[in-house]
Formats: C-alpha cells, structure tokens, sequence
C-alpha cells in the first residue's frame, strides 16, 4: 500500500504530534470498524469511528466513538445545544470534510468544526482513528487528539 501523507498526517507533521500509521486491505470491501479492528489485530474498543453531523440550525458537528457503538443523537443534541442533530447526508461528506465516507479523519478537515470524543477515550492513553484514507488508520495520543481537534469529551453513545 502507498505510504503517500494524507492531509490528517501533514497536519500532525506540522505540528510535531507523534502517531503511528497502520494500514489494511479494504480489497474486500470490509471496512467497517469491527472488520478494520480485526484486520489490524486491534481490541476494537481502541478503534474509533468519526461520524459529521448536522444539526437543524445548519452547523457541522464531529464525533469521535468507539466503533462498536452508536452515537446517541439525544445526546449530541443536548451537548450541542441544538434541537436536533442528524448524520449528515453521505454525499455531502467530502464537500464538507475533504474526506471519503469510510476514511473520515477527525484530523486535517477542510473546516474546523466543533468535535467531540466520547469520554470512553479518557480511559486509554493511545486510540486509532481514521488516517483520511480507506485503508490508512493512525494510533495516537488522546490528549493529543484532543488538542489537535479541540474536542471536548462527552458521554455520546448509547
């Protein structure tokens, strides 16, 4: 596999923040969390998905969960301070984060929007989210995770 920088790499580059790059075969179409976490022989609680939401105010939120989880749209709302808050449409990804459904990075968006990690996080010192690509993760600190997004943590799951 390529070992050509994704915009989420460039941005840790940038700033000196040290990660690990991990890569998987997505040849067979199987990258959802579970199938990632199994294929790079991860316990999938380390794993974490990156879900772009949408509230009905317009603004673009991100959250970060486990990928065994599912993210609380309750909950968002609440912490958001919006009425509702809905995935946003699958076609409206890119546009919005300059990343591919399935290789939505947290890290190096296009905008900066406001994230939240899921405070089940706080209990590991290093996670694995997307590297920006299909086939491309990155193992990091929390703390700098947090930092690099200026996320807040926040019980969002079920």
């Amino acid at each position: 596999m390529a070992k050509e920088k994704t915009n989420a790499m460039r941005v840790l580059d940038q700033k000196v923040i040290p990660y690990n790059v991990m890569t998987y075969d997505s040849q067979d179409g199987r990258i959802d969390g579970i199938s990632v976490a199994q294929k790079i022989g991860k316990d999938p609680q380390l794993v974490y998905k990156t879900l772009v939401t949408q509230g009905n105010s317009g603004n673009i939120y991100v959250f970060v969960i486990p990928v065994e989880s599912e993210l609380d749209l309750k909950k968002a709302a609440k912490i958001t301070g919006e009425k509702n808050v809905a995935l946003a449409p699958m076609k409206e990804i890119q546009k919005l984060t300059g990343y591919i459904r399935g290789g939505c990075s947290p890290i190096g968006m296009i905008k900066h929007y406001p994230t939240f990690i899921d405070s089940s996080a706080s209990q590991f010192e290093h996670i694995i989210v997307s590297g920006g690509k299909i086939g491309v993760l990155i193992e990091l600190s929390v703390k700098d995770l947090q930092s690099i997004t200026e996320a807040t943590f926040h019980e969002v799951v079920k």
